[in-house]
């Protein structure tokens, strides 16, 4: 990703706090999260060695001391004990069990790294003490010249707090406070909050409508934003890591929120890379006077757009080449971005299915290079002309190809790299702005009204109904791909299981995946349905049948023969003959991909006239159905439209036509202008 001018701040950085949240150094089920541990100590190693002063504030002692205590108690009680009301336990006696064990673990975890550890306690009062103070200046002075990393945490075990957990009095009142307080009092340079979210966004991170915050600022987003709940395990969570962010930024320390759980985050930051929350005392300054609105954008991608379409075929080419080139340099970054994006997505629990299509298979970013170099080589598909007619002596008509226009794609996920990697490999003389970029879909309604900008939408399979419904602009895409695989009395049998398997197991979070296995009733009786069950149910395939197939093999019933599973699931049925399939697939798809599996060629012959989807296979797999396997070149997305494109959508369904008329001051005249000939001109190939 790159450097944001607004971090450049990192590059006179030498003395970083860093401080880990419960959240971070536990999992769910409260045991420690040791990947997650072991990856950051790595880090701090990775930067202590780069001449980085590294100083750590960790929680996540007292949930470990209850854990430990809690499973001591179980093992010491008799079943009569474990029928009473249980005790809670007491913190304080979790927070000295808890704590040491935690330092065990990093010093354990730093060891290992060749890196010295020491463990600082610390309470609120200690602060009131200005010896103490100094003392600890100088100790850590010490500790931080012989390459040791200083690790604290607040002394709940012999806190005069009266209660850990909800007395916010005092000079810090968590280890956020804490760790705001130690980067004042040491003299640090940076204060990084990890968290379990990759920052602060504009209301809880699970609703789909808040928006990551990049740079905070005060005066805009103090009454913007609608905090969630407090951390899981820790007695802090977002409000009081901004809280404590706020105070550090304008003492004069800039402050980044991230998450914890993403790989290399803090090496990402002091590289100047956008991660997370900046908060700093001059962000003020950097905010635009007016942020970029939907027409401004749309408007200025439609201008860049006229200048890409004045350039050369060899220019537009070298553009497409210099794509692909920055794709594969830029491989490891966009692959990490997408881990990121990846993580986050699981954090907040969206369905496996979106998770699949959100993740880079290894090859995916070369196989989109690959893609593009064939589409540069391609001949260029702008100003071809399509026709050319003689409407009178010396009045000659070219009907040409052209570009559709400007483009609204809306992706499941933030494909923010991405973009950034393309708008870098676009010369000045088109600019930047051909691509423009929104990152919630709050901002989406607004550009669904510019229908004078905006000349089609291609939406993501969810959301096509709802853009189709609230936007005059013609929309690209589909709303399921409830593809079907029906296998006829006369099939190939070895062939049909390859084919019924490569569908459903290749890659079922994809819209060309097979949602349905439809039989021809014989194949019951001959036992290759029961064989094809078996051979789905060993690859992890979990099936569902309509009513003959559920009854006949006892298996759950589907709820709706119009489901799109999106993962390793699918419904079978048992159908008379290549009619009924037909009425099936046309009753209960989404004319997207269908597939006939027969040696009789008359019975194939029907299925590929009367199946009215935007593909229809005989003896091949679904998956084939794919831009980049028909050769397209590129793919903007599967449409089962049936006006402008169908089926895969390449280049050639993001052309429209234009006519080009050329005459030597002809006029109409009431038609007695010219003498009409209509005559086609052979056109050069």
């Amino acid at each position: 990703m790159a450097e944001d001018s607004s971090r450049a701040f990192v590059k006179d950085v030498k003395r970083i706090v860093i401080k880990v949240g419960t959240a971070v150094v536990t999992r769910n089920d409260g045991r420690l999260a040791l990947g997650r541990l072991g990856a950051l100590c790595e880090q701090i190693k990775e930067l202590n060695s780069q001449g980085y002063e590294i100083i750590l504030v960790s929680s996540g002692a007292v949930g470990l001391g209850r854990q430990r205590l809690k499973y001591r108690r179980l093992v010491n009680s008799s079943f009569a004990d474990l029928q009473k009301p249980q005790v809670e336990l007491d913190g304080k006696a979790c927070a000295a069990v808890g704590q040491n064990s935690l330092m065990a673990l990093y010093d354990s975890l730093f060891s290992e790294l060749d890196i010295s550890s020491a463990q600082l306690l610390v309470t609120d009062s200690d602060f009131r003490d200005r010896d103490f103070r100094k003392q600890l200046n100088d100790t850590v002075k010490s500790l931080l010249s012989l390459k040791v990393i200083p690790i604290f945490n607040e002394n709940d075990a012999v806190s005069t707090r009266k209660s850990p957990y909800e007395d916010s009095s005092g000079i810090f009142w968590d280890n956020d406070s804490l760790a705001a307080l130690l980067a004042l009092e040491l003299k640090a340079d940076l204060l990084v909050l990890l968290s379990d979210v990759e920052g602060l966004y504009s209301g809880p991170p699970s609703d789909p409508k808040s928006k990551l915050i990049h740079t905070y600022v005060k005066e805009k987003h103090q009454g913007e934003i609608t905090f969630g709940d407090k951390s899981r395990m820790g007695r802090g969570g977002m409000t009081a890591k901004v809280k404590a962010a706020v105070n550090a930024a304008y003492a004069g320390i800039p402050v980044v929120i991230t998450s914890g759980c993403t790989a290399e985050n803090i090496i990402r930051v002091l590289q100047g890379q956008r991660i997370g929350t900046l908060f700093h005392r001059d962000a003020h300054l950097w905010e635009p006077t007016k942020e970029v609105g939907a027409r401004e954008m749309a408007v200025a991608a439609r201008e860049s757009s006229r200048r890409l379409q004045a350039l050369s075929s060899q220019e537009r080419k070298k553009i497409l080449l210099d794509i692909a080139d920055a794709l594969e340099a830029n491989e490891n970054l966009i692959t990490v971005e997408n881990e990121a994006d990846v993580s986050a997505a699981q954090q907040v629990g969206y369905e496996k299915s979106l998770i699949s299509r959100l993740a880079l298979k290894p090859g995916k970013v070369s196989s989109l290079a690959k893609s593009i170099r064939v589409l540069a080589n391609m001949e260029d598909p702008i100003g071809r002309i399509l026709k050319k007619t003689q409407l009178a002596d010396g009045l000659i008509l070219e009907k040409t190809s052209s570009p559709l226009g400007v483009l609204l794609i809306v992706f499941e996920s933030r494909p923010d790299a991405l973009v950034q990697v393309i708008t870098e490999a676009v010369p000045d003389t088109v600019g930047g702005k051909v691509i423009g970029l929104v990152t919630s879909r709050d901002e989406i309604p607004d550009l669904l009204k510019l229908d004078d900008v905006i000349d089609l939408v291609r939406g993501s399979n969810k959301l096509v109904s709802q853009i189709k419904s609230s936007t005059k602009i013609p929309v690209l895409g589909h709303a399921d791909g409830i593809c079907h695989v029906y296998v006829d009395k006369s099939a190939n049998m070895d062939m049909a299981k390859r084919i019924v398997l490569d569908a459903k197991i290749d890659y079922p979070a994809a819209c060309n995946a097979m949602e349905t296995l439809l039989v021809h009733k014989d194949l019951v009786q001959s036992g290759a349905l029961n064989e094809l069950i078996v051979d789905l149910c060993m690859e992890g395939v979990n099936l569902y049948g309509g009513p003959r197939a559920s009854s006949l093999f006892n298996i759950p019933q589907a709820r709706s023969f119009h489901h799109e599973y999106n993962s390793m699931e699918c419904t079978v049925e048992i159908v008379d003959d290549v009619a009924a399939a037909i009425d099936h697939i046309h009753q209960h798809g989404s004319a997207h991909t269908d597939c006939i599996v027969t040696e009789d060629w008359e019975t194939a012959e029907v299925f590929l006239l009367q199946v009215d989807s935007a593909a229809v296979f005989h003896n091949a797999s679904t998956r084939f159905c794919d831009g980049s396997r028909f050769g397209l070149g590129a793919e903007v997305g599967i449409s089962t439209s049936r006006i402008h494109a169908r089926g895969p959508v390449g280049v050639e369904g993001l052309l429209t036509t234009r006519w080009i008329l050329k005459g030597c001051g002809q006029v109409v005249d009431g038609d007695k202008g010219v003498i009409y000939t209509h005559r086609d001109i052979l056109v050069d190939s």
